[in-house]
């Protein structure tokens, strides 16, 4: 019996489990009693255990559990062992109300599982028992309960169960396959390979070889000596599985260049025996063993003996090809390491490939098809190198949540193909139909007087409409309008400056009494050219009067300068010699006057020149 004491923080008292009170017997009989296991999954325990919350259990209190249901496993596989029943997942058959047979084993675990998913206890109990029963089990019965884990697999990769469990389960895979034969064992090894794939993320990192370590371990041993009575090219036959070493590490070719040369005449080697001895048809469907599964074997046969079989085996050929390939594809790939080659080795190396690629075409049955799907799984594997090389970035990605927008947060605008929402449908409009735009029935730009039309009926005083639902309130309605008048009024458009958006409305639309105040008031370019005109006729009717005196002015000009002329060349014709001057001495006084009056005159044609000159006449237009 199994119990434990639990104490009570609330109370100060020690709570003794009421399993003190029971046998293991009865824990058994109500674990593993024939009925849906919803009905009695949570009663039993809640019975058993009385736990503080009813629906879900405390730490030791699951610890208590899990202590008990693993004593019960033991003793069910002893209790399998003892009765001498080899297959323990089949032992103590239960038939349950649906008539389904189930062992108590299973049973045991599909209870187990039920608990677990509905949260009443802790999620890595499952993967606890499952654990402990493959190291109870021997491998035949391991394939059993491996089984089992396969067609509950979808209920233990949930992520309430993964999260808690996953490292056990992994624990548990990776013994089996350290118990497991490589040799012997190979589907199941297959299995759980194929499982921890499916169970885990692509993107888990337990399951990658970050390093990019190869297995050297992984020897092919073959003979050294040659053997006595047997008539084989020895000597053919070690540098065919000399090749072995190199692909089980590609990495030692690039790390000194004596290797690849002795590697790229050894498989020289063995191609030329390829090409010497091409298969048929009928030989490639005979000898080919892939579809015969109790012949395949993880490692190659390597006796000298079977030499000259081998080669006439075309699952064989293509399986030494594949690896040339292979071994390829990693030294041309990139890496983190250094596994440049030479141009020279690079050259080889592509010349090798694609003579590898020809005999993997001609070898049956069906190469071209099997080339082709080789090609492509290669190319495929250079994203995986490219992940790792970026550190296995995790490639899945989580469903996005969809959140209402917050009251404060603005609601993003929607954004159309076309900048709004019309244009965007009548372009799917006109992709579903390639006559909208030439339908008679579709939306047309109207003409002015149609347009204007409401606003005409809002200004009649008849109508009786109030000012608050008249249509110049409406922006979009006004700023429309103005554009059509733009471009068909332009008359009514002018009227805008003076009257607004009620002038820009056809005078023929509005009703007599309104009519006339928009006729009344001139327009303002008419005003502006009217004093424009008035304004230039008086500047050239001053022009002309100016024009006039100053020709007059000229005349005279010209009329006073030729008087001066004659009065001084009758003053030199009257002026008196010395001896008259001496004879009329009595007369000094008059001719001194005269003489200054001569001067006066000079003075006053020079005066008249100089402001001629100044001045010129302004031209008569």
């Amino acid at each position: 019996m199994i119990s434990k004491y639990r104490y009570d923080y609330n109370s100060g008292c020690i709570l003794i489990p009421a399993l003190w009170f029971f046998s293991k017997d009865e824990f058994r009989d109500a674990i593993l009693q024939r009925a849906p296991i919803e009905s009695f999954a949570l009663k039993t325990v809640q019975e058993f255990i009385q736990p503080q919350k009813q629906t879900k259990l405390a730490q030791d209190e699951n610890q208590m559990l899990e202590n008990m249901l693993r004593s019960l496993l033991q003793e069910l596989v002893a209790a399998a062992a003892q009765s001498g029943d080899d297959q323990i997942m089949q032992y103590g058959q239960l038939i349950d109300d649906d008539q389904n047979i189930h062992g108590q084993i299973p049973h045991l675990l599909d209870v187990v599982l039920y608990l677990c998913e509905k949260e009443h206890v802790e999620g890595g109990m499952i993967f606890q028992l499952l654990e402990d029963l493959t190291e109870m089990s021997t491998m035949k019965n391991c394939k059993d309960v491996f089984g089992y884990i396969e067609r509950k697999q979808d209920i233990l990769g949930k992520q309430e169960l993964f999260a808690r469990g996953k490292l056990v389960m992994l624990r548990t895979c990776n013994q089996l396959l350290r118990r497991l034969s490589k040799a012997n064992d190979v589907v199941f090894c297959g299995r759980i390979l194929m499982f921890l794939a499916h169970f885990f993320p692509l993107s888990e990192r337990s399951a990658v070889n970050i390093k990019g370590v190869f297995n050297t371990s992984n020897e092919t041993k073959y003979e050294k000596d040659p053997p006595n009575g047997i008539s084989v090219d020895f000597n053919f036959y070690k540098t065919f599985w000399s090749l072995q070493e190199y692909f089980c590490n590609p990495a030692s070719l690039t790390s000194a260049s004596t290797k690849w040369q002795k590697f790229s005449s050894s498989l020289a080697v063995v191609l030329n025996t390829f090409d010497a001895q091409p298969l048929s048809e009928e030989e490639g469907e005979a000898n080919s063993l892939e579809e015969d599964a109790a012949t395949f074997n993880i490692k190659y046969l390597t006796s000298s003996k079977l030499m000259g079989l081998e080669l006439k085996d075309s699952s064989f050929r293509r399986h030494i090809l594949l690896q040339c390939l292979i071994l390829f594809d990693y030294l041309r790939a990139p890496g983190k390491n250094d596994k440049d080659l030479p141009s020279e080795t690079m050259e080889e190396l592509k010349s090798c490939e694609d003579r590898v690629k020809k005999l993997l075409e001609i070898t049956p049955p069906k190469g071209k098809e099997f080339l082709r799907a080789v090609e492509h799984i290669l190319e495929r594997e250079k994203n995986w190198v490219w992940w790792k090389r970026d550190g296995c970035p995790p490639l899945e990605k989580q469903p996005i949540e969809k959140k209402s927008p917050n009251a404060g947060q603005k609601k993003r605008r929607q954004r159309w193909r076309m900048g709004n929402k019309e244009l965007s449908q009548l372009w799917r409009w006109a992709d579903q139909n390639p006559n909208a735009l030439t339908d008679s029935q579709r939306v047309r730009t109207p003409a002015i007087a149609d347009y204007w039309k409401p606003l005409a009926e809002d200004m009649d005083p008849s109508a009786g409409i109030e000012d608050e639902y008249h249509h110049k309130n409406n922006r979009v309605y006004c700023w429309k309008g103005l554009r059509f008048a733009a471009r068909q009024d332009l008359e009514g458009f002018s009227r805008f400056t003076d009257f607004g958006i009620e002038g820009v409305v056809p005078v023929e639309l509005l009703p007599p009494e309104v009519r006339s105040k928009y006729q009344a008031k001139p327009n303002e370019k008419a005003k502006r050219a009217k004093k424009e005109e008035t304004k230039g006729g008086s500047q050239e009717a001053e022009g002309n009067q100016i024009g006039v005196s100053n020709s007059e002015a000229e005349a005279e000009a010209e009329g006073g300068r030729g008087e001066a002329e004659a009065m001084e060349s009758d003053a030199i014709a009257d002026t008196p010699t010395p001896e008259e001057q001496q004879r009329l001495g009595g007369s000094d006084t008059d001719n001194g006057q005269e003489a200054g009056q001569i001067e006066d005159a000079e003075t006053e044609e020079a005066g008249l020149m100089d402001a001629d000159l100044d001045h010129p006449p302004m031209p008569v237009s």
